[in-house]
């Protein structure tokens, strides 16, 4: 099965149960190029993974050395399968173009919403931000109840800032964890719209304050990246 090169991970897919993030860190600014270089020659180069990921994408920090890896899975179990007999040979392939890569991670996820940020989702995202957003102890239904108050909050916004395409709101499997995978238009709308709003990206509402000071949150992080590449299986495997 070949590999399809695409602009941006397909979020409507019925198929994908999980998804698997991490972090990689490279180091320099220099290495951040060599390893966006050396993903698609360990992939392209064999035949896509069975079973293996339904899309795999990568995204390179604004820090300069840092990634994001974002892949989407029909389940654990093909994930685990693909560990056992697929992942090494394509991570040999990038750790010998570039030695010493950290690999922290990765997390599991399910996506539970999305949502339109007020603009046509047609457009392609020049910046990804990933939120972050970390729970004291394991519980699903606080994970659903903090994104569920940023759709309220979103909805009854009075100035949402422009710039936003879509937000993709994942729940991390073991309870803990929260990530919004958001796409914008550019760094700079994303940047522009935190520092016009007193609230992150939002307006100063009671419903983003609730978000904001929601029961049982304890840290997160905000993080602009730059779409690198993505990857899918051909056309025949889809």
């Amino acid at each position: 099965m070949s590999v399809e090169f695409v602009s941006r991970p397909d979020f409507t897919r019925a198929d994908a149960g999980i998804v698997k993030t991490g972090t990689w860190d490279v180091g320099t600014p220099e290495r951040q190029r060599r390893t966006v270089g050396a993903i698609p020659d360990a992939w392209a180069g064999r035949e896509w993974p069975q079973p293996g990921p339904l899309s795999y994408t990568v995204h390179a920090a604004e820090d300069g050395k840092t990634f994001f890896p974002y892949a989407r899975w029909k389940d654990e179990e093909s994930y685990r399968a693909y560990a056992r007999g697929g992942r090494d040979a394509r991570n040999d392939g990038v750790d010998a173009a570039v030695p010493g890569i950290e690999r922290l991670g990765p997390h599991t996820y399910e996506l539970y919403r999305s949502a339109s940020l007020g603009g046509p989702d047609a457009r392609e995202p020049g910046c990804v931000v990933i939120v972050d957003v970390e729970f004291e102890g394991a519980d699903r239904a606080r994970q659903r109840d903090w994104v569920d108050a940023v759709f309220e909050a979103l909805g009854t916004d009075p100035a949402p800032a422009p710039g936003g395409i879509g937000g993709h709101f994942h729940v991390s499997t073991d309870g803990t964890r929260v990530l919004n995978y958001a796409q914008w238009v550019s760094a700079q709308a994303h940047a522009d719209a935190l520092a016009g709003h007193g609230n992150g990206v939002g307006s100063w509402t009671p419903q983003w304050e609730r978000v904001q000071n929601h029961p049982g949150t304890t840290g997160g992080g905000v993080h602009r990246y730059t779409p690198a590449l993505s990857l899918r299986p051909g056309v025949q495997g889809r």
